[in-house]
């Protein structure tokens, strides 16, 4: 059998690669080896967590505890069964429309387990022993990740499990360790932390996610320990042992933390020790991942490209599958779209956090003249009438051009709001365009104003008024909280 393009992985930039390439009028070939199509996104990482989460937020009336008190329920007692009956509905539902779509597209699929035997061809081993050659004109790699094991983790399925293991929740403990403060270990614990599971975060840096700006950690963290949850941070697991059947962590230093389940959640590895890459004339690093030119996706093989988590950072499901298109565009021989200056990085923690652009850490070692406009959701009216606490949206400007750097959001709705910010940042608009357009009143949007004219007292140079001539600052009616100084 001989295909155009051959995708290996169904994920979110394999299935966006083969239905680009189908488009273009390729014969397409998706080989996925697990039982139904999805990948890593739909069956165990990016669907089944954030559904959770929402089943979380929803079945514990979290989000009325502002006004309700912390004792507010929706329904008292939470069983693992509550969880996973939303979380099964969701993955068919997804199942089946990806289905529908490579049938649309006239993507074929095959299940079976890829492997190379030259730069074009690739074995498939299907089920009953039955397999198949498969000769591609160009091949993506898709096949993602898978989490890591370290061989002195005691995993066992049930109190010692990594995330993988973690969707096919038994029992919700009362208790949970995370080992690990990656953005996978994260949102785990908060979420686990929001149906009033007491959570220890284990985390052998003295800080995590690096990559967002510090003022936005620092607040996630108050509001973290706020309510109860436990940070270990500069704390290494050197080893785990089991007391009265439950999973005891031994740190650096002989501190221990005992809980009724552990995940460990300390990193991921390419899925591709089992694609013979070195029958193709490819070798992956230490982490399993591919090297890949930034701007094309091919590889060091020139008609083979890797796109999606298996090549490492961000590793956004949404970043894949534009890295999917991409490549297609490109193994199609059309013109490649250009890529956006700035993407979103959104973690669906609770709260959520989301960020686009230059964080202030990154905007003071550029050496750029910088202003920062902070609001916060409590200064909101929207905010009042959602009972939110806590949260904040913060812009970054150019003091000299006024152009917007970067916008940084913890708090409800973060990952939602953050795209009023990613399209002025890659319109190259500035502070005026927040001070000089009207947002719906109310709404959580309109933070952006706010901060704004947060940035904009800071910004603008303060005259003494004239006599008998007011002083009046642009939309000063709406001005509120920290949008004032003096």
């Amino acid at each position: 059998m001989q295909y155009d393009v051959v995708v290996i992985g169904s994920g979110p930039s394999g299935r966006r690669a083969a239905v680009q390439a189908s488009k273009f009028g390729r014969s397409v070939l998706v080989i996925e080896k697990g039982r139904r199509v999805g990948g890593v996104s739909v069956h165990t990482g990016t669907i089944p967590s954030k559904t959770l989460r929402e089943t979380v937020l929803n079945l514990t009336g979290w989000r009325e505890r502002g006004f309700y008190g912390l004792a507010y329920r929706v329904k008292r007692d939470i069983e693992a069964g509550d969880l996973m009956a939303r979380l099964h509905k969701t993955l068919e539902h997804e199942v089946e429309t990806l289905d529908h779509q490579f049938a649309r597209n006239r993507v074929h699929v095959l299940r079976g387990l890829a492997t190379f035997l030259d730069p074009h061809r690739i074995e498939v081993q299907m089920e009953a022993d039955e397999t198949r050659v498969i000769e591609a004109s160009r091949v993506v790699i898709a096949v993602g990740t898978l989490p890591l094991r370290p061989p002195h983790i005691p995993f066992n399925g049930e109190t010692v499990v990594d995330s993988d293991e973690l969707v096919e929740l038994k029992s919700v403990p009362r208790s949970l360790t995370v080992v690990g403060a990656g953005v996978i270990g994260v949102e785990y614990a908060t979420i686990f932390s929001a149906l009033d599971v007491r959570v220890t975060l284990v985390e052998p840096r003295t800080s995590f996610l690096d990559f967002i700006d510090r003022e936005l950690v620092d607040d996630f963290v108050h509001q973290l320990r706020d309510r109860g949850l436990s940070f270990r941070l500069g704390s290494k697991v050197q080893s785990i042992q089991f007391e009265n059947g439950q999973p005891v962590a031994i740190l650096d230093g002989g501190r221990r933390v005992r809980s009724e389940m552990l995940l460990f959640a300390a990193g991921r590895v390419g899925a591709t020790d089992r694609l013979n890459l070195a029958a193709a004339g490819l070798a992956a690093d230490e982490r399993g991942r591919l090297a890949v030119d930034p701007k094309t996706f091919q590889t060091a093989v020139p008609h083979i490209y890797a796109t999606g988590d298996v090549i490492g950072f961000p590793s956004l499901a949404s970043m894949s599958m534009e890295q999917g298109r991409i490549a297609a565009c490109h193994a199609c021989d059309n013109p490649l779209p250009a890529a956006p200056s700035f993407f979103p990085y959104g973690i669906y923690s609770v709260p959520e956090i989301s960020t686009v652009g230059m964080s202030e850490e990154e905007v003071r070692k550029a050496g750029t003249p910088y202003e920062c406009g902070i609001a916060r959701f409590r200064e909101t009216s929207r905010g009042h009438i959602m009972g939110i606490n806590g949260g904040l949206l913060k812009m970054i400007f150019a003091i000299e051009t006024r152009c917007l750097l970067g916008v940084h959001i913890v708090g409800e709705g973060a990952t939602e709001l953050v795209h009023i910010g990613q399209a002025v940042l890659n319109l190259g608009g500035t502070l005026d365009y927040f001070i000089d357009n009207t947002f719906n009143y109310p709404t959580l949007a309109e933070a952006y104003k706010i901060a704004a004219l947060d940035a904009w007292n800071r910004m603008t140079p303060r005259r003494e008024p004239e006599a008998d001539v007011p002083a009046v600052l642009p939309e000063t009616a709406e001005l509120t909280g920290d949008a004032i100084e003096g």
